[in-house]
């Protein structure tokens, strides 16, 4: 990675987490006294990291952030466990969707760059996994397995909304 590459990655990571911690976390819909959803945005960073980017590095970005944002959040541990499941699980979905040609291992998986249909299932396969982790976690028990499903397929849907929302207006590149 050149200056440039780590400069931006070093902001996207501030703003990314600023957005999530202090205007996100506030969006919550209660449905009899419980969370029914919550948006969680910040699973993107890890998702745009450059193709070459080596799962230790993933996991560690992935704790960095987690920790950053359990500051915030009253469960402590739940967002950087779930950060370091997904950058663990991110080179095997990438082996998994590779195109015929392979990847160029100088961008960064981007709708731009890859397509819609391929942006598409990549997310919706890591923000699957991130928001289960997650919930499966909060709950520590599958005795709770329908509120897990519940809470983790209206998080996965509202957030998988905002992150291609983000991928449109902003457009990441590098």
């Amino acid at each position: 990675m050149n200056s440039k590459m780590i400069f931006s990655n070093v902001l996207r990571f501030a703003l990314i987490l600023l957005v999530q911690v202090f205007i996100l976390k506030r969006i919550v819909l209660m449905l009899d006294g419980r969370p029914s959803f919550q948006i969680l945005f910040y699973p993107v960073f890890l998702m745009i990291l450059p193709f070459k980017t080596p799962r230790i590095a993933l996991m560690l970005i992935g704790f960095l952030m987690g920790i950053f944002i359990d500051m915030f959040y009253t469960p402590l541990g739940l967002h950087a466990g779930a950060l370091v499941l997904m950058g663990y699980a991110r080179p095997w979905i990438l082996s998994f969707l590779a195109p015929r040609d392979g990847y160029n291992m100088n961008h960064s998986p981007t709708i731009k760059r890859m397509g819609r249909t391929w942006f598409l299932k990549y997310a919706a396969s890591l923000l699957f996994l991130h928001t289960f982790f997650y919930f499966s976690l909060e709950a520590f028990t599958f005795v709770y397995i329908v509120d897990i499903l519940w809470q983790t397929l209206t998080s996965f849907a509202i957030s998988m909304v905002f992150i291609l929302i983000f991928m449109q207006v902003f457009n990441p590149e590098d």
